[in-house]
Formats: structure tokens, C-alpha cells, sequence
């Protein structure tokens, strides 16, 4: 059976359902006694009915774990994880009402990600409470009532996903599905110690959900840990013909993310531009978050966060709110009274914005694209705060506005600037209350961002959500997947093929990423082969040896034989040592080659080199 505060993270249930002790019908019993004992909680628009879980259960238990080898020829992924959705999203079946009883349907059919995560072998639960239409990062803005923060329930949740991010939270769930178009698939996942996946825009479809901003919707993850997510996002994701927005993943061409914090470069706001909203502790929570993400390895580096900011302002104060107005337009021109008194003053001011004021603010837009652009030629990822502080219902029902633009300050900006985003737990306040902050990167960084997103939640917190369950042990580090499950060969670069360099091309068109930035064992001698044009370095393996700057590259198989093809003599790929006892596959030069060469060992790094001139 499921034990009443049983963990319901993947490794757990996967652990338990491949050693016979537990299976999907036990665990379907043991949520439903989970949800019962908390009664109504406003975490549920709607729940699929007992005797339908069952019978899903059930069907689970007589295909078993390897299910359809047509459909998943590896089995099931996600065989009996239970899940929540959030209640603008299509559930075949049963209804959408998006938070506002009058506009409910019955879907025919399911969102396309909902129905590939079926396929995958998890459980749909029902849907969950929203702010009303997903306007709002407060979660109290619903006529189903609030579902209370998971640490104390005076606080809001946050929103909108505020039923998804209780459910996984207060563990009746395994995951959850969110939209974020302005943080909703964020800020809750902060105010409840929960991992927050924003995906790329575009790369899991957004047909089936009732849109927000439909130029700007993308439906985003909640998890109890980020390796979590990244199954999750896995068995999700692919390209939808039938939906306009939905985008390929570029196999080549597209900025790489390391996988790892070692050597990694981030970039933070100036501590001028910081904004706590009062907050203390949440200020030394993000600085001590910082110095967390420093001795991971990583490197801090101070970016000017005006354009960020400036373009967060086009979201609600520009004409992009009109994107909301058309998306319910026939509904609320027929019944405006439908609407939460808040939800309704904010998309009615939809009606003061023209055309022209719309081209104005997409020019803006472009310019502030522009401007922001050159931050990742300084950086590999931003790190802000999820949201700079946290309110009681209270408060945010005094000023409603307010409070809520205030969540918004570090989210608002993500994808007007097509950027990927994962929110991770970062501590708690002296209140118990939890504090996060969001990772960030380019479009289509998603995998790298879950893998860095393991290590910082494990360096920050113990346990999952509001339960007392450890996180699970430690295992390898995600990886990041170029397609369906491509085999990927480890290369240390040590000179012109390292990022940002002249032969760096050679990787990036067969399609390789970058995992790492590290240095060797200390047993290298490095030297300059000036007689290459460009410069190539030569690295040799020698009893009086240095550590060397290198880059690791992950080349995916089948494009490996052209990469060495390519390299000329005296260079070749051998097996380099690494600083931390690990050996990849790497460059290496014939000893007879640098006899009359320029010996480099004492700089260590081949930019260093190359900036010496």
C-alpha cells in the first residue's frame, strides 16, 4: 500500500512499482484517502471520479510497466505517476471551466501534452484551481475558493497555477501541469518549495488550452525535483503540426548551456536593481543562494537588468493585455458579470490600447530584444529571484494590484524575450515560508536548465514540498537529450574549438553541446602550434604536467566519425584526464610536434593565449 505520507516522487514510486511492492491500484487508494482526509482544500476544480481512477489503474496493472511497445518500445516513463492538471487545460472528457463556472465545457478531446503524458503511463487526477482565465501570479483570484499556501495558509499560494503547485506540494500528486505566461508556472513553485519548469515557448503545444496571451502562453511543470521535471518535459515535449506556436528544436545553430556549474558564468541583477519589497530575509536568502551556486563552481557576474526590466513593464502596462481581451472576447462581451471583479477590471482595460499602440509596443519590443541580446556573450545563465517576496491573502486583498505586479517583477519579462526558465527552492525564511530563485537561458536550453536545476535545489534544501520526505540520493547528473534519446560521446576541447572561437562551428553544426567548463589533471604540458592558421593548440602528456583549461563537448554519435575526420596531423583524439579523476575522449598532440613549438603550460588556458596576442 501507499504509506499516508508516502513520497510520490518518480524515484520513489518507480523503485517501489519494479519491486512488486506497490501498484497503480494501491497507490490510486492511498491518494484517494490523502485527498479525503484534507476535505476541501480548493485545490480541485474538478477530480476524476474514483470508480474512472481505478479502472485506469487497473488497465495500468494488466498492460504493466512496459505497456504498448509500439508507443514507448523502452516501456512506460512515467507508469502509475499520479498527476494534476490545471484547469484551463483540456482533459478528454471532462470539463474546462479556466476558474469561471459559466464558461465551462466539455472537452472531446486532450490537450496534446496531457494525452502523450497518458500515453506515458501516468494517472490525470483532475483539475486543479487557477486564478481566474490565469490572470494573476496571487492564486486568489478564483470563485472556487483559495487553496492556502502548503507552509501556512494565511499566505497565497501563488498563481495562477495555484491548485497544480498545491497538489504536488502538499503530496497528492506526483507532478503537475501549470501555464506560464507571465510567471504562473513559477511563482507558486517558490511559495511552495516546489521545482517550477518554464519550457521554451512553443516546445510543448499549447493546443487544448484555453489561452492567455496566446503569442505568449506555454504550459510549464511542477515537480517535487527538478530531475523530476525533466522526465516529465521529456515524455511531453514534441513538435504539434496542428498548433501555429508550437516550434522544432534546432538540431544546430543554437547557443549551448553547460550542464554543470563548474566553470559556468552567471549573471545578477546589480545590487542596485535588486528589489525585495522589504523583505530582509528574502534579500539574504538570494545572497546566500549566490554564494551556494560560487561554490558549485560558477563564476558571479553583475549585469545591468534595466532592459529586463523595462520589457516586464510592456506585459501589463503595453497592449499585450488586449492578447486576453481577444482570447475570451465573445464570452466577456456576453457575460462580463461572469468575470472575478479583479480578473475583469484588468482584461477590460484591454479596450484603451490601438492598433497603433500595438505596433508602438512591439517596435519597443525589438529594441529591447536587442539590447538584452548581448548579456549572453558575458553569460551562461541568469540567476534572479523568483519572486522578491511572499503575502498574506490579506494583504493582497487590500491591494490587489499592487501586490500582484510586485510578484511579477523578476517574471514578467521571460517570454516576451523567448527565454527558458526554471524556478528552484533556495531556503526558508525565518517565517518557515520558502524563498526560490529562477534559473535562466536562451530558448531550447531546457535539459541544461534541469540538470543545473538538480544541483542548486540539493545544495539549498533536505525535503520535498511541504512534506518531511528527503529529497532522493543523489544520482547522475541529468543529461541534456538532442532528440529521442541520442547516444552522446564526451570531447575536451582545450583551444579554438571552445566556444566562442574560430573552429567552435565544427561542434555546434553536428549538433554537440556544451556540458562543462573544467580543467585537466594536473600531468599536461600545453603549447602553441603556430604554424596553423588559426593557431591550434597542442597538449601532451608529461611527468612535469599542469592543469589545462578545457572545455567538455557532447557530440552525438553518428556525427563523431565526421568531427575526427576532420582534424589534421599532428593532432589527434586520445583519452584526456580530468581534474576531478574522470577521463573523456579529447584532443592530443604527437610529442614530435612541439620539440620546436611555444611552451603555454604557465598560462594554463588557451583565451589566456589568445588574448596575449
Amino acid at each position: 500500500m501507499l504509506g499516508p505520507e508516502e513520497s510520490l516522487d518518480l524515484e520513489t514510486l518507480g523503485r517501489r512499482y519494479r519491486a512488486g511492492t506497490l501498484r497503480p491500484t494501491q497507490l490510486v487508494a492511498g491518494l484517494l484517502q490523502r485527498i479525503e482526509r484534507r476535505g476541501d482544500d480548493k485545490v480541485w476544480i474538478h477530480r476524476v471520479p474514483d470508480e474512472e481512477l481505478m479502472a485506469r489503474a487497473t488497465e495500468l496493472e494488466r498492460s504493466g510497466p512496459r505497456g504498448d511497445p509500439l508507443s514507448y518500445p523502452n516501456g512506460l516513463p512515467l507508469y502509475g505517476i499520479p498527476f494534476a492538471i490545471k484547469d484551463n487545460i483540456d482533459l478528454a472528457g471532462h470539463p474546462t471551466t479556466a476558474a469561471c463556472p459559466d464558461y465551462r465545457y466539455t472537452a472531446r478531446d486532450s490537450a496534446p501534452v496531457v494525452a502523450s503524458l497518458v500515453t506515458a503511463g501516468a494517472i490525470a487526477l483532475g483539475k486543479a484551481n487557477l486564478d481566474q482565465f490565469a490572470t494573476g501570479l496571487v492564486g486568489v483570484r478564483s470563485p472556487y475558493g483559495v487553496p492556502g499556501n502548503s507552509f501556512n495558509p494565511a499566505y497565497v499560494p501563488g498563481g495562477s497555477s495555484s491548485g497544480p503547485a498545491i497538489a504536488v506540494a502538499a503530496g497528492l500528486a506526483s507532478f503537475a501541469l501549470g501555464t506560464d505566461t507571465a510567471g504562473s508556472g513559477r511563482v507558486p513553485a517558490a511559495f511552495n518549495n516546489l521545482v517550477g519548469h518554464k519550457p521554451t515557448c512553443g516546445l510543448l503545444s499549447t493546443r487544448g488550452v484555453v489561452p492567455a496571451c496566446r503569442s505568449l502562453d506555454c504550459i510549464s511543470i511542477f515537480a517535487l525535483t527538478a530531475r523530476d521535471a525533466a522526465a516529465v518535459l521529456r515524455a511531453a515535449r514534441g513538435f504539434d503540426s496542428a498548433d501555429p506556436f508550437s516550434r522544432r528544436e534546432p538540431a544546430i545553430g543554437r547557443r549551448v548551456t553547460p550542464t554543470s556549474f563548474a566553470g559556468l558564468r552567471f549573471g545578477v541583477p546589480l545590487a542596485s536593481q535588486l528589489e525585495f519589497f522589504g523583505n530582509a530575509d528574502a534579500a539574504r536568502l538570494f545572497d546566500d543562494a549566490v554564494e551556494r551556486l560560487e561554490k558549485l563552481g560558477a563564476e558571479r557576474v553583475e549585469v545591468d537588468f534595466a532592459p529586463f526590466f523595462a520589457t516586464a513593464r510592456l506585459l501589463y502596462d503595453g497592449p499585450w493585455v488586449a492578447e486576453r481581451y481577444v482570447a475570451i472576447r465573445e464570452f466577456i462581451e456576453r457575460r462580463p458579470e461572469s468575470l472575478h471583479p479583479v480578473t475583469r477590471a484588468i482584461i477590460g482595460g484591454a479596450a484603451k490600447f490601438t492598433a497603433a499602440d500595438t505596433f508602438s509596443a512591439f517596435y519597443r519590443l525589438k529594441e529591447l530584444q536587442r539590447e538584452t541580446a548581448p548579456v549572453w556573450d558575458q553569460v551562461d545563465i541568469l540567476v534572479s529571484p523568483t519572486a522578491g517576496t511572499i503575502y498574506t491573502i490579506a494583504e493582497v486583498g487590500a491591494d490587489p494590484i499592487g501586490t500582484n505586479s510586485n510578484l511579477g517583477h523578476y517574471t514578467n519579462f521571460m517570454n516576451l524575450l523567448d527565454l527558458s526558465a526554471i524556478a528552484v527552492p533556495a531556503g526558508f525564511q525565518a517565517n518557515g515560508l520558502p524563498f526560490g530563485i529562477t534559473l535562466i537561458a536562451p530558448a531550447f536550453a531546457d535539459d541544461a536548465l534541469c540538470a543545473l536545476a538538480d544541483a542548486a535545489q540539493r545544495a539549498a534544501v533536505s525535503t520535498m514540498g511541504a512534506t518531511k520526505n528527503p529529497l532522493p540520493a543523489a544520482a547522475p547528473a541529468v543529461r541534456p537529450m538532442l532528440g529521442d534519446d541520442a547516444a552522446m560521446i564526451r570531447v575536451a576541447v582545450c583551444g579554438a574549438h571552445m566556444s566562442g572561437l574560430p573552429l567552435n562551428k565544427q561542434l555546434t553544426e553536428r549538433g554537440a553541446r556544451l556540458a562543462l567548463r573544467c580543467r585537466t589533471a594536473p600531468v599536461y604540458r600545453f603549447y602553441a602550434l603556430t604554424e596553423f592558421s588559426p593557431p591550434r593548440p597542442g597538449l601532451v602528456r608529461s611527468d612535469a604536467g599542469v592543469s589545462i583549461d578545457v572545455e567538455v563537448w557532447e557530440v552525438p554519435s553518428e556525427a563523431f566519425g565526421g568531427f575526427v575526420d576532420g582534424i589534421p596531423s599532428p593532432l589527434g583524439i586520445g583519452t584526456v584526464a580530468l581534474e576531478d579523476g574522470t577521463h573523456v575522449k579529447g584532443f592530443l598532440c604527437e610529442a614530435h610536434a612541439v620539440r620546436s613549438a611555444r611552451d603555454i603550460s604557465s598560462l594554463g588556458s588557451w583565451r589566456k593565449f589568445v588574448k596575449e596576442g
